[in-house]
């Protein structure tokens, strides 16, 4: 996949690690957009502040097999959705060279738009061109609507874990899509 791809509402393109501001404020924008009815205000505030400050991406950013992807609105340039692959830390049996989904999200008003495939897709793109058997993600188990975007895709579930916010435990689903 080329840098940058472009239809007529957003524009994709990779990441560089001077992105990393930018990604913690979409980053920290789309977790509170999509946990506002799941996670306590307190909770999710620090944990946008820990997880998705600019120093967290900077450094995700500074491995080689990381690679992340921002979206943006072609008429302003505002980030308006984000993809991050990088090596798994899931609590399933790895296989050799597999790859994680880190993080993909893309602000509700701009469901459907094609933006939330074109980054899937850069994500599996740059899976395969690392050689990986598998792309993995891990996601909440009350997110239907992205549990049926990933298993449309072709991702299957293949365990479970647990994600800490602010001391409570939320239940997550771990996939993965084949891609030998």
């Amino acid at each position: 996949m080329s840098n940058s791809t472009s239809d007529s509402l957003y524009t994709l393109r990779v990441a560089k690690r001077k992105d990393a501001r930018t990604l913690a404020q979409i980053g920290a924008a789309t977790f509170l957009e999509s946990f506002v009815e799941e996670i306590d205000g307190e909770a999710i505030i620090n944990h946008c502040e820990e997880q998705h400050a600019a120093g967290v991406y900077e450094k995700y950013l500074s491995y080689r097999k990381t690679r992340a992807w921002i979206a943006e609105f072609n008429k302003t340039g505002v980030p308006i959705g984000y993809a991050l692959n990088c090596l798994p830390d899931l609590p399933v049996e790895p296989q050799p060279g597999d790859i994680e989904l880190k993080r993909i999200y893309v602000f509700s008003r701009f469901h459907g738009s094609g933006a939330g495939k074109a980054l899937m897709q850069a994500s599996i793109d740059h899976a395969r061109e690392l050689g990986a058997p598998r792309l993995l993600l891990g996601t909440y188990e009350g997110n239907g609507r992205a549990i049926g975007f990933y298993k449309k895709i072709g991702f299957k579930t293949i365990g479970t874990r647990q994600f800490l916010v602010g001391g409570t435990y939320y239940d997550d689903i771990v996939m993965g899509l084949d891609l030998t």
